[in-house]
C-alpha cells in the first residue's frame, strides 16, 4: 500500500544566497567559531521525506531560525512543517539532529523543535525530540536509520 503525502503540492520558495568564503575562511590561524549560517549551511539540503525538494526549498529551514552559543556550546534549530498536521515531522527533526550530531564536534548540545504555533501536535513531536532515550531508541531502528539517511544524503 503506498502512502499520499500530507502536502501534495506544498509552495517551492527560491534558495538563500550561498555563503561568500573569504581569505580568512582558509587561514587556519584564526579562530572560526560556528555562527548560525554555517549551522543552515550544515542542514540546508536535508531532503523532504516526501518530496524531491529540501528543506530549504520548501522553507521548512532558515537561518533566522537557527541559535548558536559558542560559549555554551549549545545549537538551537527551530523548523516549520509545511502543514499544521504534518506527519513527517519528527522525522524530519530526527534527520535534523542527525545530520548536525554527525557535522558538529561533540562538545555541542544540539536541541531541535518544531517553531512554536506551526504544528498540531507540537508539544508532542518537540517532546520526542528533546527525550535522548526515544532519540537513541529511534536511531537503533534500521528502516529509520535508512530513511534519516536518505534524507541526509545529496539526492
Amino acid at each position: 500500500m503506498t502512502k499520499i503525502a500530507d502536502n501534495l503540492n506544498p509552495h517551492v520558495y527560491e534558495k538563500e544566497s550561498e555563503r561568500t568564503i573569504t581569505s580568512t575562511d582558509h587561514d587556519e590561524d584564526v579562530v572560526d567559531e560556528f555562527d548560525e549560517r554555517e549551522i543552515f549551511d550544515i542542514i540546508r539540503n536535508i531532503n523532504d521525506p516526501e518530496h524531491p525538494l529540501t528543506l530549504e526549498d520548501l522553507r521548512v529551514l532558515e537561518e533566522k531560525n537557527i541559535t548558536v552559543n559558542n560559549n555554551e556550546n549549545t545549537v538551537h534549530v527551530n523548523f516549520t512543517p509545511t502543514i499544521p498536521h504534518c506527519s513527517m515531522a519528527t522525522l524530519i527533526g530526527l534527520s535534523i539532529r542527525v545530520q548536525l550530531l554527525r557535522a558538529l564536534p561533540s562538545r555541542f548540545k544540539v536541541s531541535v523543535t518544531v517553531t512554536e504555533g506551526t504544528h498540531a501536535s507540537e508539544h508532542a513531536v518537540n517532546k520526542q525530540l528533546a527525550d535522548k532515550e526515544r532519540v537513541a531508541a529511534a536511531l537503533e531502528n534500521n528502516n529509520l536509520v535508512q530513511i534519516i539517511n536518505q534524507c541526509v544524503s545529496p539526492l
